[in-house]
């Protein structure tokens, strides 16, 4: 039995939603400044699936397929056989699960897929030729496709142990205690199992260099989302009275620094300059925030929705719109916006979408878009960057 038989997870697992108490909380030419976005749809999934998969063909294979080695083993797949025990409860280990095997939005592999095409961009060394012994498929070095299926690993360990409810705020409408304490055992036990192997094969790797960066990104991420949990468990609906500057330095740890840490080590791998490395690391960062502040504006840019979507109060648009109103106009908004203590998500974002901060959140993803085109500006023109500059037009297109 493999192991996506294990996670086959009936659909209806996910009608209800998982319970939102988590202790980790749930990302050319210059790209033109936003006109009028009402009316415009952002990434569609048939334009977004066309640019993975012509990218995909470009590296050599599909990158979901590299972490196998790892997601087929003996001890994985006793684990899956654990998450089977969930079935029928509230545990959001499930829908983690059925999301890691039906990824139908190509977004787990995102960043295993970078670090393969950029390294194909960037080819071999110029000036170094002590790479020049080493395995090369599709352009690109063995060992830099370890790095990315590292990174693959690394990611996804971060989104099952992001999984983990906090216990001290369960209600009795999400299930039986044991349950999740059972759910909670499993999502780490799986999370520390990817992140072991991610380090084996860093070990692996014997590149000191990329083992200080790559352990520099996992702490970058536990520090971005210690910061999210710190926050989110106020649960008093009044978002951070941070400007974007703090907004996007906290973003970095959390969700930019593992891919631009990652293609500044694929560059180190291929032994290229510290120009080089740097060029990459800026494509990385740039295209993650892009990114971010894209998923942030999912909720308030769909044109229909079959029900109103719930969304993070320090998100991009939100910490926009509270930037232009002011802290106590802003107070005020929420407040008018709960009912007997429940806040009313679809009245609250009417009211920041008639505002600034959504328009200026696409402004925002532009402009960190043109920051990633520039970063290629160093590279060779080729197949592989094309394919780099594909991927940041389909995340900062938005008609």
């Amino acid at each position: 039995m493999n192991l996506q038989q294990l996670l086959r997870l009936p659909r209806y697992l996910g009608a209800s939603g998982p319970p939102r108490r988590r202790w980790w909380s749930p990302s050319l030419d210059t790209i033109s400044s936003v006109g009028s976005w009402r009316g415009q749809s952002s990434r569609s999934p048939a334009y977004w699936n066309q640019v993975v998969s012509e990218a995909e063909k470009i590296v050599g294979y599909p990158t979901s397929f590299m972490s196998l080695r790892c997601l087929l083993s003996d001890e994985l797949s006793n684990i899956a056989m654990q998450v089977r025990k969930l079935v029928g409860t509230q545990h959001p280990l499930l829908t983690t699960a059925r999301e890691l095997v039906h990824d139908s939005r190509h977004n787990l592999q995102l960043r295993g897929l970078v670090v393969l095409l950029i390294s194909k961009a960037a080819g071999p060394s110029s000036v170094n030729a002590s790479c020049q012994n080493y395995d090369m498929v599709s352009g690109i070095y063995s060992c830099q496709r370890s790095l990315a299926e590292i990174t693959e690993l690394i990611h996804t360990a971060l989104i099952v142990h992001r999984g983990i409810v906090n216990l001290n705020e369960l209600q009795s409408s999400d299930g039986p205690l044991k349950d999740m304490q059972f759910g909670n055992k499993i999502a780490i036990l799986s999370g520390d199992f990817l992140l072991a192997n991610a380090c084996n094969g860093l070990a692996l790797l014997q590149n000191t260099k990329v083992v200080e960066l790559l352990a520099s990104a996992l702490m970058d991420l536990v520090q971005g989302v210690y910061h999210e949990n710190s926050t989110s468990a106020k649960e008093n609906y009044i978002t951070d009275d941070i400007g974007i500057s703090t907004w996007k330095e906290q973003t970095f740890l959390s969700h930019g620094a593992l891919l631009a840490k990652s293609c500044q080590a694929a560059m180190e791998l291929a032994k290229h300059d510290a120009e080089v490395q740097d060029m990459a690391f800026r494509y990385g960062k740039h295209m993650a925030m892009s990114h971010k502040i894209n998923s942030d504006l999912q909720p308030f840019i769909k044109e229909k929705t079959s029900d109103s979507m719930t969304f993070n109060l320090n998100s991009a648009p939100v910490v926009l719109h509270q930037e232009f109103l002011g802290r106590d106009l802003w107070i005020k908004q929420i407040r008018e916006a709960q009912e007997k203590g429940i806040l009313d998500y679809a009245k609250l974002q009417e009211t920041i979408k008639a505002g600034k901060g959504v328009t200026s959140a696409i402004d925002l993803c532009r402009y960190h878009g043109n920051k990633a085109l520039a970063a290629l500006e160093s590279f060779p023109p080729s197949e592989a960057r094309s394919a780099l500059e594909n991927i940041v037009f389909a995340v900062t297109r938005f008609s």
